[in-house]
């Protein structure tokens, strides 16, 4: 069996209202400790046994150099471990940077991303690489196969014409039914961020959104996955909007069935 590596990415820089989800990373870790937390995931994995989770720290930011060029540089290097790697954000934004060294790895990529929003703006308030817009970035440059988004339910017309430009497949949360699954034939980026949930289970968010999806929801179409999960991240927990350490709980939750799954299907 080969472990994971976990990337802390706490960059919020490129938030279109609330700074805070660069503090996410510390808060998850925090939770993820607790004397409250069991360590396992429901695949079965101890993710607190030797070698199984590599905790990599968090890139540090240098005001100096590109916070891009410095998150690729980092994922490129832990890619290179030939282990799979679960980043926490900071705002979804980062995506866009890690998949440039992602797919350097993965010829053969599908991205399932779990989101209210489609984050596909060409550009917001005049911003390429607002957290709006990563998967703008991605499909421009040819950086995955196929990109399915889940659970979308703030979709306008430039979202639509996105989509057709770049032949995105879209679940919208009222179409998101009992057993959904994906036929996948390729390894897998699973993004997930958090107000892809109903804000009544994750309120730590900056851009809430009701009519959401469950946290049980998300992690059977997580449990549903095929493929290798050879990377993913879990984003845009704002610590400062939370109430009472909810969302923390349930981003950790989701980060152990990441972590679990990736586990499961990357085996050696």
């Amino acid at each position: 069996m080969t472990g994971i590596s976990l990337l802390g990415v706490p960059n919020d820089e490129n938030s279109s209202l609330l700074r805070g989800p660069a503090d996410a990373p510390a808060a998850i870790r925090r939770e993820l400790h607790a004397e409250t937390q069991s360590s396992w995931s429901e695949t079965g994995f101890d993710l607190s046994a030797p070698s199984c989770v590599m905790d990599r720290g968090n890139i540090a930011f240098d005001a100096a150099a590109d916070p891009w060029d410095m998150i690729e540089q980092d994922v490129d290097r832990l890619m290179a471990l030939g282990m799979p790697l679960l980043c926490l954000g900071g705002d979804h934004a980062i995506t866009h940077p890690i998949m440039r060294a992602v797919r350097r790895h993965h010829p053969k990529l599908t991205i399932l991303h779990v989101d209210a929003h489609p984050d596909i703006y060409h550009a917001y308030q005049g911003n390429p690489r607002s957290h709006t817009s990563p998967f703008a970035r991605i499909m421009e440059e040819g950086l995955a196969d196929r990109l399915i988004q889940v659970g979308l339910r703030t979709i306008n017309d430039h979202h639509r014409d996105q989509f057709r430009r770049f032949g995105v497949e879209v679940v919208a949360m009222g179409d998101w039914r009992p057993g959904l699954r994906f036929d996948i034939d390729t390894p897998v980026y699973l993004s997930i961020d958090i107000d892809g949930l109903d804000p009544a289970f994750a309120p730590g968010v900056s851009h809430r959104e009701p009519g959401g999806p469950s946290p049980r929801q998300v992690i059977n179409l997580i449990h549903s996955i095929n493929q290798p999960i050879v990377a993913g991240d879990l984003v845009e927990y704002n610590p400062h909007c939370d109430i009472g350490n909810q969302t923390a709980a349930v981003a950790v939750k989701l980060m152990k069935e990441m972590a679990g799954m990736m586990l499961k299907t990357c085996q050696v």
